[in-house]
């Protein structure tokens, strides 16, 4: 399978008063169709911010990021922005960012709102994802009434029930006990792979890299080495 996402000498500077902090300096990066791509790194290494300008969350100081051979990411306005991440892209976060005031059915199908689907679609689509990582019983219950690892599979769920080309997963077992993560994990990589997607994530821990196709690891900054585990 070819590219889905093209990173050419990526830097990002930022300036906080006199001083030059440099998050990202020269990072070239190839991401195939298909992919599970982990981004591996400590806390400040630059893997979120590299993470944000993949998703157009953040602008590069210098480079390119060019997804599916279509989109130039540095060099769209907001509003194609917006348009490419409803149609293109999920999100997977440490924190759920799920809405307090929704059932898990209500926060799955929110995606689908932005999307233009009609209220039949939207539902149907919601309890068919919400039956797919394992939580029918619960497409009633709010946040406040789920353990940590039912609102990541909520989480998920919301993810891909637009059926975006690209899953970014920013520490998605970061709040999880070790038991659950690797249930999260399994879950989210069945979920690709299944539906032949593409996923992006970003985290500390070593053993989540193991689920990966491609592990790069990053120290301030710098990619340091790509490592190939699986090819798709």
């Amino acid at each position: 399978m070819g590219d889905i996402i093209r990173i050419e000498k990526l830097s990002k500077i930022y300036r906080i008063g006199q001083e030059r902090v440099i998050a990202l300096k020269d990072v070239n990066l190839n991401i195939k169709e298909g992919e599970i791509c982990c981004v591996l790194g400590t806390s400040g290494s630059g893997k979120s911010t590299l993470l944000n300008m993949i998703a157009g969350l953040e602008k590069p100081t210098v480079g390119r990021i060019i997804i599916k051979n279509i989109y130039i990411i540095n060099e769209m306005n907001e509003n194609k922005l917006a348009k490419f991440r409803q149609e293109s892209v999920g999100f997977v976060f440490q924190a759920y960012n799920l809405l307090d005031s929704l059932t898990a059915k209500e926060n799955v199908a929110m995606p689908l709102v932005f999307m233009g689907a009609s209220k039949k679609v939207r539902n149907k689509r919601a309890v068919q994802m919400l039956e797919n990582v394992g939580l029918l019983t619960h497409i009633k219950h709010k946040p406040t009434q789920m353990s940590g690892g039912q609102q990541q599979r909520v989480g998920i769920a919301r993810a891909f029930v637009g059926k975006p080309d690209i899953v970014f997963a920013d520490e998605p077992t970061g709040n999880l006990d070790s038991k659950t993560s690797r249930e999260i994990m399994e879950l989210m990589v069945n979920l690709i792979k299944k539906n032949k997607r593409t996923m992006v994530m970003v985290t500390h821990d070593h053993e989540l890299s193991g689920y990966a196709d491609k592990v790069v690891k990053i120290s301030d900054g710098q990619i340091e080495e790509i490592i190939i585990q699986n090819t798709v």
